[in-house]
């Protein structure tokens, strides 16, 4: 939608200017590299980007060929655009990576039936949770019912529930390195930040239907963050499909300092 907007904009201008915008670069030269170069374009599906983005002619061929190949998930692609998704008025948010390394071997991380995937975490500050990566398979589809629950006072605190598909995600070995992996996954955000209390238990529930999935290992029960976040993950008695602290789903957490 953003896109759309700016892409009438500079139509209009070209219009009143008396310029062609069959090629798209007389906008271009209108909006100016620092607005192109802000879109973030590697956050629209496959087919939102072909049908509104390549007829307007804005991008060059490179940058379309490089979209297209960020899109197909091909490993370690530089498209020149933020990958950032927007968040609204959450504002930014840090990510709390837990894992060494996600790995797929050859039989993958199954989803019986009936099962589902806990785990339990506490934080040395408050903070506002507002949303879990999965790990999933390349070009996948995934039913998911996610929850997080108030151990200590025994409320469920959201549910997110829906379809979800997982794309290439770029991510550290750790909050502390620099060193980057790949993996296959998706991020499920709450409608609502949900509020984690200081020293407080919770757990995170996923239900999740689908493919066979990558998963972490190398998981580490304490892992400081920025801000001086401290997040201790345990096993759950509740997880009947195989995660624990060290290893299995929930790569990744988001969320801001409150």
């Amino acid at each position: 939608e953003l896109f759309k907007a700016v892409n009438l904009w500079a139509t209009k201008r070209c219009e009143e200017q008396g310029l062609s915008t069959d090629d798209g670069s007389e906008k271009r030269r209108i909006l100016g590299e620092r607005i192109v170069k802000r879109l973030r374009f590697p956050v629209m599906t496959q087919q939102e980007f072909s049908s509104v983005v390549l007829d307007c002619k804005i991008l060059t061929q490179d940058e379309a060929f490089n979209l297209f190949k960020y899109f197909s998930s091909v490993p370690d692609t530089t498209v020149g655009f933020s990958e950032k998704k927007r968040i609204g008025s959450r504002g930014s948010f840090q990510r709390c990576c837990r894992f060494a390394s996600v790995v797929h071997t050859d039989s993958g991380y199954p989803y019986p039936p009936g099962t589902k995937d806990c785990l339990i975490f506490t934080v040395d500050k408050e903070i506002s949770l507002l949303g879990i990566t999965l790990c999933g398979s390349r070009n996948c589809n995934y039913s998911v019912v996610m929850k997080v629950k108030n151990l200590d006072d025994g409320d469920y605190l959201c549910c997110k529930s829906g379809n979800f598909s997982s794309t290439l995600i770029r991510s550290i070995k750790s909050s502390e390195s620099a060193e980057v992996f790949h993996y296959f996954g998706f991020s499920i955000f709450f409608d609502d930040p949900v509020v984690i209390r200081e020293g407080v238990r919770h757990r995170v529930e996923a239900s999740i239907s689908g493919a066979n999935s990558c998963f972490g290992q190398g998981g580490r029960k304490s892992v400081a963050c920025l801000d001086r976040v401290k997040f201790d993950f345990r096993d759950s008695c509740e997880s009947s499909n195989g995660t624990k602290a060290e290893r299995g789903q929930f790569p990744e957490f988001h969320f801001t300092v409150t």
